[in-house]
């Protein structure tokens, strides 16, 4: 059975500088490459240079004469997060769209940053959390939206704050959550938090659903050394247009989020399929671990202690 394609119309970006992490492949090289399209110089911080620049080049090749730019980022590295945000900050560029869209999923080990944090809760949200305090004056110089992508994994659980860093027992999938719950919680913070402070910006989540992207496949990276069962089925119902979505359609709800004028503060974005697996992109209805304003405001509080860096 043909699967029915879906697509968002992006305004002209002409004049914007958006930032987009994990953009050397998967999800975020589609992002980068459709707000290319639409005019935009994109910045694209990546841990691999090779395939940093191979995703360049194909982001050129599609559209000549794109402003794109690489540069080096290793999310799990407060020391890498802070070299970049300088480097930035002296360029002086005002930044209008940040999609925090990088991340690792499950090892099947504990792996640790170098830093000390667990690995998914140490880049998937604390990187992302120093990222963006380190951009905030570029941020608030370009009136930006910042959008953060957490996942259909937070629709249960909760951060484990007796453990963590999950050092006493380890699970790679609960673990995941956990860093994904963070997201959103920090998405939804900052949104509150700006308005409060007068930061100008704006900030909202969205998430992809389920697609066959690079997440659950092979990461040797990570320890695994071959495809998941998980992303075998995920590629078979993909591809007969059945409950998931595609790896172009999962792209959607951060662009909707990052670039629509009908776009809230405080929004949250995602596939409208029943299950929010798949389908065309919309508004979600908030989860229930992401209402949840205390534990937002907590993380908020250890995630400046743990990074050592304040959005003030």
């Amino acid at each position: 059975m043909p699967r029915r394609q879906y697509d968002i119309a992006i305004a002209d970006l002409s004049g914007k500088r958006a930032l987009v992490t994990g953009a050397s492949d998967g999800l975020g090289l589609r992002i980068a490459a459709r707000l290319v399209g639409a005019g935009a110089e994109v910045v694209m911080p990546v841990r691999n240079s090779t395939k940093g620049e191979a995703a360049v080049a194909q982001i050129c090749e599609q559209h000549p004469g794109a402003r794109v730019y690489l540069e080096s980022l290793d999310l799990s590295s407060l020391a890498s997060i802070g070299a970049l945000g300088d480097k930035l900050r002296a360029q002086g560029a005002p930044i209008h769209i940040l999609i925090n869209n990088a991340g690792v999923m499950t090892p099947p080990d504990r792996q640790s940053t170098v830093d000390g944090f667990e690995l998914q809760f140490g880049t998937n949200h604390l990187g992302h959390f120093a990222l963006t305090a380190h951009l905030l004056p570029l941020l608030s110089a370009g009136r930006a939206r910042v959008t953060s992508q957490t996942s259909i994994a937070a629709r249960s659980g909760a951060i484990n704050w007796a453990d963590l860093q999950w050092a006493e027992t380890y699970d790679g999938m609960r673990a995941y959550r956990q860093s994904k719950i963070a997201v959103g919680l920090f998405g939804l913070e900052l949104s509150r938090r700006s308005k409060a402070a007068g930061w100008g910006i704006t900030s909202n989540i969205a998430h992809p659903g389920v697609a066959p992207t690079s997440l659950l496949a092979a990461r040797p990276e990570v320890g695994r050394t071959r495809d998941t069962v998980g992303v075998r089925v995920i590629r078979v119902l993909s591809a007969r247009g059945l409950i998931v979505g595609t790896v172009d359609s999962a792209n959607l709800p951060a662009l909707m989020a990052a670039t629509s004028p009908d776009a809230e503060d405080g929004g949250f974005y995602g596939p409208t399929w029943l299950g929010n697996a798949g389908g065309p992109p919309g508004v979600q209805k908030l989860w229930g671990p992401l209402r949840d304003t205390d534990s937002a405001s907590r993380l908020w509080a250890l995630s400046e202690n743990l990074s050592g860096i304040s959005f003030g």
